[in-house]
């Protein structure tokens, strides 16, 4: 475990994180793209899961949507995570200390699972429900994923607020 937190100091310590830390632009920079990267990764969650439950784009097929969407949703994905990356390495023993980043860390894994769980078993049927209505199983997936991305959202911005820059 001490190399461990040896490696996450020397990472802290690196000109990477320092000029990121105490520059006056590069954090709030990185910061402002971290945040309009989730925004996108949410929104365009968000059209595809409320296709799922049947109250969005109900004319459209699935597979459509899905075909349009998630290529943005997969490349906003790709930025958020460097971007939180490089916000991660000016501070990262107190980030994995933070409650609420730790959280955030939990819902992100959660609508993983559950990402993982619909394209494996949920969507099988989909031919037959591609231009109605979604099955049972596929309304619980949106649902679970808007919960789950609500609570990304929610704790990221919990951990904004309890991570004050300089501490």
């Amino acid at each position: 475990m001490q190399s461990f937190v040896d490696y996450l100091n020397a990472v802290q310590n690196s000109q990477l994180s320092l000029y990121i830390a105490e520059s006056t632009w590069a954090f709030p920079a990185i910061e402002t793209i971290h945040v309009f990267a989730i925004c996108t990764v949410f929104g365009s969650i968000a059209i595809v899961d409320l296709r799922l439950l049947g109250l969005a784009s109900t004319s459209r097929p699935f597979s459509e949507l899905s075909r349009e969407v998630l290529p943005w949703t997969w490349g906003a994905f790709a930025l958020a995570a460097l971007c939180g990356t490089l916000l991660f390495i000016t501070r990262p023993l107190t980030y994995l200390e933070n409650y609420e980043f730790r959280t955030k860390f939990g819902f992100m894994a959660l609508a993983g699972v559950n990402m993982l769980v619909f394209q494996l078993i949920s969507s099988r049927g989909l031919a037959r429900w591609d231009l109605g209505r979604p099955s049972a199983a596929a309304k619980i997936a949106g649902g679970l994923s808007l919960v789950f991305w609500i609570g990304v959202v929610y704790y990221a911005r919990l951990t904004g607020f309890t991570m004050v820059q300089g501490d």
